[in-house]
């Protein structure tokens, strides 16, 4: 079940809130837990048992860390922990593309799996893994009661694609939270953004990213032009998409009384590839950054070979976290030189004239370009293909009729989503406010625009105009 679905907006969730609100606060957890599990279990019954699998061991693992004090016996506990979810998650994800490589080195001899991604596995295994570590770090407080933290692990609206919910920024609002109408009707608004930003946005920014990346085994027939404006649209579209689901999860926690912490933050203004991932998938980077490269030393090592030897530790996991092909390994490599000259050469921090830190963010953005051709191609060949077709180097034709007809049409959406790209919208609102000196009527007059377009949106719904998140994949 996606929230952008039909079954989603006029079944699941209007009776999970309808009883939510009826029930006594003290039985509310209990019932979200359910309704969480059901969700999951609409569209992968068959990975429920993963599911409480993961969550009644990390329940034991955390209990037993809790209770011993011999550090000993509680580090036995923390690998195992981190081995028995690793290795479930390696098992699922990765076992395909392991025995795929292994036939093609050894032949026949090795069989090749044909297991099925549970979805959202790389969400979950990290939301839990990350709980079990804090409590041994005691950074936060054991739940001793397994339905909390079952819902916590498994709670419906961050549960498929994120954000990656830290355990102690939502323990006490597990235990204890209110529903207010101030935070419902926020909830509902945010919800709805969101909404907009999937149906109107990313799923017709796909049209475009489609028809050129399907020309990728001939790049001979995909003009440069072309190949550019798929690059963008597919940039914006994965934005939108991953964006759209982060803002109608923070959303839906909201009419449940959670509030989670953003997951986005235009990370297309960035003037750097730094700046970037700390706008672009929050809650995944300050992951990798707490319990990988920190751990590692971070930055502050005694030597640059070191400081090398983190980052491409914490980049290539970062695309095999992402998906188990060598194009999303290829993609954290490219962040991992990106980001290792940027730490190196300090340059984008030096005291740069404008010409210069405009050269710099535009390299930014091809860079980021680039790193999402390789993210959306399906192997590593039709990537370099694309690449070629983009700079013109793969015998075709500088432009076509293809770059002309797509960019005419849908020249209104590319606009409007290049806007939406930046702060431009939430400055235009902040700035009404001050000047009008009606903040309430002006927050009224767009919560009724985002609310006006989420009904239009459901009339794609209704006419079959729908595709499923791309995040779902990882």
């Amino acid at each position: 079940m996606v929230f952008s679905s039909l079954t989603f907006l006029f079944f699941f969730l209007p009776v999970t809130l309808a009883v939510n609100i009826i029930l006594p606060p003290k039985a509310r957890n209990y019932w979200l837990l359910f309704a969480s599990l059901f969700f999951y279990a609409w569209g992968a019954h068959r990975f429920v048992l993963v599911m409480i699998i993961s969550i009644l061991m990390n329940y034991i693992f955390a209990r037993l860390i809790d209770w011993s004090s011999n550090i000993k016996f509680r580090k036995i506990c923390l690998f195992a922990a981190a081995a028995a979810n690793l290795g479930i998650l390696f098992y699922n994800k990765y076992m395909n593309f392991f025995t795929e490589n292994l036939s093609i080195i050894f032949g026949d001899s090795v069989t090749v799996t044909k297991i099925v991604l549970p979805i959202g596995i790389s969400f979950f295994t990290f939301q839990a893994l990350s709980y079990v570590v804090d409590v041994y770090r005691k950074d936060t407080p054991v739940q001793k009661k397994p339905y909390y933290l079952g819902l916590y692990i498994a709670f419906f609206p961050q549960l498929i694609a994120g954000p990656i919910v830290r355990y102690r920024t939502v323990a006490e609002q597990i235990e204890d939270r209110k529903i207010t109408v101030e935070k419902f009707t926020s909830g509902v608004s945010r919800f709805c953004c969101g909404f907009v930003m999937k149906i109107f946005l990313a799923n017709q920014l796909s049209i475009i990213a489609d028809a050129a990346f399907n020309l990728a085994d001939t790049p001979q027939n995909l003009s440069a032009a072309f190949a550019f404006l798929g690059a963008a649209a597919y940039s914006m579209q994965i934005l939108f998409d991953f964006c759209g689901y982060s803002s109608m999860a923070i959303g839906l926690g909201r009419m449940f009384g959670f509030e989670f912490l953003e997951n986005f933050n235009y990370p297309y203004i960035s003037k750097t590839i730094t700046e970037f991932w700390r706008r672009w998938h929050i809650s995944l980077s300050q992951w990798f950054r707490d319990y990988v490269y920190f751990p590692l030393g971070g930055s502050r090592v005694d030597s640059n070979r070191k400081l090398v030897r983190n980052l491409f530790v914490v980049w290539v996991l970062t695309g095999v976290w992402h998906g188990a092909a060598w194009t999303f390994i290829g993609w954290g490599l490219g962040y991992f030189i990106v980001l290792t000259f940027e730490k190196l050469t300090n340059l984008p921090k030096k005291n740069l004239n404008k010409a210069v830190e405009t050269a710099y963010r535009l390299f930014t953005l091809f860079c980021v370009m680039l790193g999402w051709i390789a993210f959306r191609s399906e192997s590593i060949s039709a990537a370099k293909n694309y690449l070629l077709a983009m700079l013109g180097l793969a015998g075709n034709a500088l432009y076509d009729n293809n770059a002309i007809r797509y960019a005419n049409d849908y020249k209104i959406l590319l606009i409007i989503s290049l806007i939406c790209c930046t702060p431009a919208l939430k400055k235009l609102k902040r700035g009404l406010s001050e000047k009008l000196k009606a903040e309430t009527a002006v927050n009224a007059l767009f919560d009724l625009c985002a609310v006006a377009l989420t009904v239009v949106s459901v009339s794609y719904l209704v006419m079959g105009g729908n595709n499923p998140f791309i995040y779902f994949n990882f």
